[in-house]
């Protein structure tokens, strides 16, 4: 349980970075970066689990950048769902889905 909340507070940290560093995404208030955090984790744990599968022939052609694909498109479902939490565009979003994934790997090696 330690875990998790920890991983929710670093995920919600690097949900505000990656909204300071891109103009193309908007958070209205800290709440929103909470739930978006949250929402984003449990994307991540149910639905790209799914996607990967689902895509695996194409996700092996292009040596594996496909699943940035995978990862803009759950963080344009996060900014569908959440409100307070705007992804403009698909570009914004797979450039959100690098650098979310740099933080939480530095992150992770971290702590």
């Amino acid at each position: 349980m330690k875990g998790l909340i920890i991983g929710w507070i670093v995920l919600t940290i690097t949900v505000l970075i990656t909204a300071y560093i891109l103009p193309g995404i908007k958070i209205d208030k800290f709440s929103s970066a909470v739930w978006a955090a949250a929402a984003l984790g449990i994307l991540n744990a149910i639905v790209k689990p799914v996607l990967v599968i689902l895509t695996l022939p194409i996700t092996i052609l292009t040596l594996g950048l496909f699943l940035l694909v995978i990862n803009a498109v759950i963080i344009l479902l996060v900014g569908a769902l959440i409100k307070g939490f705007e992804v403009r565009s698909f570009g914004t979003a797979v450039i959100a889905s690098i650098i979310i994934s740099i933080i939480s790997f530095v992150t992770s090696r971290l702590i």
